[in-house]
Formats: C-alpha cells, structure tokens, sequence
C-alpha cells in the first residue's frame, strides 16, 4: 500500500528504510523524499515507526546526549530561556 502518493513511496519502502536506522519522519524523507512535499503522509510515517521502535530515539529522550552528537549539551528550556533573556 503506497504511503506517500506524491513520490510513490510504500510502507514496504518505509519499514526497510526503519529497519535501516530511520527513526523519525525527517530520516525516511531524508532517505527516500516521502512526506516533503505535501506532507498528507507525515501521520502514517509516524505510526509505521512506532513510538519505541527505535533505540537511539529512546536514549535521546533520557537525555543522553552522546547519541546526538558529541559536542551538543541538552539544557532544560527554562535555562535556555534565562540565557536569552540575559544575552
């Protein structure tokens, strides 16, 4: 069944791209251009991933920023916003 109707993308297309290390709808537009253009299959990508399908997503959402990338430091919002207000 075609997920993205626009680029002709299936969820065939949308699991390999899953079982290849996508994790989020921006990673399978990345790889394959579904759901960049009018964005109507945006909601079925997400539920094709699964919200605990992927590891490194989970890991990011306990914060542990090392998955990320090496430099990034996770502040809280509200010190992010002190930081504006100051600057």
């Amino acid at each position: 069944m075609y997920v993205c109707s626009c680029f002709g993308i299936t969820e065939q297309q949308v699991r390999q791209h899953a079982d290849d290390g996508a994790c989020t709808p921006r990673q399978i537009a990345s790889a394959c251009k579904a759901g960049t253009d009018c964005g109507s299959c945006v909601r079925r990508i997400q539920a094709l991933l699964g919200r605990g399908a992927c590891p490194r997503r989970e890991l990011a959402d306990q914060g542990e920023s090392d998955v990320l990338a090496p430099d990034v430091t996770l502040i809280p919002a509200s010190a992010a916003a002190r930081e504006r207000a100051a600057a």
